[in-house]
């Protein structure tokens, strides 16, 4: 297998990045068109029909207000998603082993991996942001970007987060079906209930803590705060901790490349 953890191969780790990002670039039909779909669906019926009656929320129309947490779900899904299939495919097929054995440090394949998925996260969820701009442009006014380098920010951390996380996912699986569990059964849910289609304040105080225990609350109150400059959680407090957990799942997917976890018989 590969040598040290630390170093980086630049020309090996900019050709398994790119090998990586093309692979989804390559079949926009399954990278694009249903996310592109799936989100017209959410802003017509949420947004336009069920937004009329709902009125506003945090002084901003129902459809603004949804709008950053549908832009977290497409992103964090889609990083997952892509990391996670993408490891569990060269391991059931078997060509990771080329990956393995080159001269690629273990921090360069984790890297490379969490990159290209990142990036797949991001351009999933920069397309829902201009289907959203669009929809609300056309029925009411542009959409305000009141802090993009906070926007930008909580992009960038919560795609590599869930870029890293999609590693240990397809370290951990099994099967192809335990990938659809880990994104259908658990990530999802835990986005539904992060405040996307409901504020902080509706809620008890009891469920209002508990919810406070789900990290996606705090991914969506960062965007949104990047999109409105409306937060229900300190955006720096937030920034702060998803940061952290970033570090913390890069780490563990490097450990777990140095040790062979799921990756060798």
């Amino acid at each position: 297998m590969s040598g040290d953890a630390g170093s980086i191969d630049l020309t090996g780790f900019l050709t398994l990045t790119k090998r990586e990002v093309l692979r989804f670039l390559r079949r926009p039909s399954n990278t694009f068109a249903p996310p592109f779909i799936t989100n017209v669906l959410y802003f017509s019926v949420f947004g336009v029909i069920l937004g009329e009656r709902v009125g506003t929320i945090t002084g901003v129309p129902y459809i603004l207000f949804i709008l950053p947490g549908l832009v977290v779900l497409g992103a964090v899904s889609n990083s997952f998603e892509n990391a996670s299939f993408s490891i569990f495919h060269g391991r059931w097929n078997e060509y990771i082993h080329e990956v393995l054995t080159s001269p690629l440090s273990y921090a360069g394949m984790v890297g490379a991996y969490v990159l290209a998925a990142a990036t797949r996260g991001v351009l999933v969820g920069g397309l829902i942001a201009a289907i959203g701009w669009a929809i609300v442009t056309a029925l009411f006014r542009p959409v305000p970007v009141e802090d993009p380098l906070y926007l930008l920010a909580f992009l960038l951390v919560i795609t590599l987060l869930f870029a890293s996380l999609g590693v240990i996912g397809g370290l951990a699986a099994s099967d192809f079906d335990d990938l659809t569990v880990m994104n259908q059964f658990i990530l999802r849910p835990l986005v539904f209930f992060g405040a996307v289609f409901y504020s902080l304040e509706d809620l008890t105080p009891l469920l209002r803590d508990i919810s406070l225990l789900n990290p996606m609350v705090y991914m969506v109150n960062g965007v949104r705060y990047g999109f409105l400059g409306v937060a229900e959680v300190d955006p720096r407090l937030s920034l702060g901790v998803l940061a952290g957990m970033t570090v913390a799942a890069v780490g563990l997917d490097v450990l777990l490349f140095k040790r062979g976890y799921g990756l060798t018989d």
